[in-house]
């Protein structure tokens, strides 16, 4: 489909919209195959093993919720089953800070580039500035937690993520959460180190907790697909129209998670699958198709980066089919080309 605009000059230009998805059948036996195939990434990863509590969780589940702004809900393997949401709440956390705080004070609290380093270490704030990169590393999400906690209670926070998530049975997992409590000595000296640069300035063993209870909210795929849709409509819930956050805040949230979502295998992410996505050491996975839909994935077993491996193994998979990347173009699909050296070169670096 395209549309006949006029530029500055009255000159005709045509745009080509490419928003469309495919018919909710044939969408499903895309998907259906994909996740066959992603199944066979498992035996490659682990299930994180330095909470305990994570380490009794199956490998072999793997689900996906695919919700598009224009179209039926697909739902597929374990969509339902919950686990925590580890690191896809740095979004939720995200969120409300740039909404309460203001954009300003957020970043100058942290950064905005990728670290380059794994999610949970202090290399940066040694050598570098005082600064986390970003906020969806752990250093990161401590310093805005940091910036919340005198402004939202925790329960403010649950309350939230169960609206935003359209799933009011989110709760935390005092299991996990005391597991994790027991076991998060590098967070505690992230902590304290952010402290003793003047980034944290509220209580750290409060920021602690506030931080590792937001890692410990149960949820689904389809939970997470639910917040994605309304990132992917700018932030609107299509709906009741409700507005849950400005567009400004959204756009920033969704840029941050392509650039900085997956870690020190974010470049990578991007240029394979094209769709700003926040991953979790829980197995899940938060994507946002701008304009075009929310998805949420589960699948516990991560790669070397702490990634789901089979839920990137299934993004690649139906990114560019269902159209869904970013950068989508449909000369992609013309063209005849072998790209086995940017994959094997790709493949040693992150695994999907």
């Amino acid at each position: 489909m395209s549309e006949v605009v006029k530029d500055k000059k009255h000159e005709d230009v045509t745009i080509d919209r490419h928003y469309q998805m495919l018919d909710t059948d044939r969408a499903t036996e895309i998907i259906q195959k994909a996740m066959d195939l992603a199944r066979e990434e498992i035996p490659n990863g682990h299930v994180a093993t330095y909470i305990p509590e994570l380490s009794k969780v199956d490998p072999h589940q793997l689900g996906i919720c695919l919700y598009p702004l224009k179209g039926d809900k697909i739902c597929l393997g374990d969509y339902d089953v919950r686990f925590t949401m580890q690191s896809v709440s740095k979004v939720l956390m995200l969120i409300v800070a740039l909404e309460i705080c203001g954009l300003k004070n957020v970043f100058r609290k942290v950064g905005a580039e990728p670290s380059g380093e794994a999610f949970d270490s202090l290399v940066e704030l040694d050598v570098n500035d005082s600064r986390p990169y970003n906020p969806l590393i752990n250093s990161g999400a401590l310093a805005v937690c940091g910036l919340l906690l005198p402004e939202v209670s925790f329960q403010d926070m649950l309350r939230y993520a169960r609206e935003i998530c359209s799933d009011p049975e989110i709760t935390l997992n005092q299991t996990v959460f005391d597991s994790e409590m027991k076991t998060c000595s590098r967070n505690r000296s992230i902590a304290y180190l952010l402290e003793s640069k003047g980034v944290i300035t509220t209580d750290v063993e409060d920021t602690l907790r506030f931080y590792t209870k937001m890692c410990s909210l149960d949820i689904t795929a389809e939970s997470l697909a639910n917040l994605g849709k309304k990132l992917a409509n700018d932030g609107v819930c299509m709906l009741t129209g409700k507005r849950f956050m400005s567009s400004q805040t959204a756009r920033i949230v969704k840029t941050l998670m392509l650039t900085c979502g997956m870690y020190d295998g974010s470049g990578t992410f991007a240029i394979k699958v094209g769709i700003p996505t926040k991953s979790g050491v829980g197995g899940g996975l938060l994507s946002v198709s701008d304009k075009r839909a929310g998805i949420g994935v589960f699948g516990p077993a991560l790669d070397t980066q702490g990634n789901s491996i089979a839920g990137c193994k299934l993004l690649r998979e139906i990114s560019n089919v269902l159209r869904l990347n970013l950068f989508y173009d449909p000369e992609w699909n013309r063209e005849d080309h072998d790209d086995t050296v940017l994959t094997h070169m790709m493949d040693n670096s992150v695994g999907i």
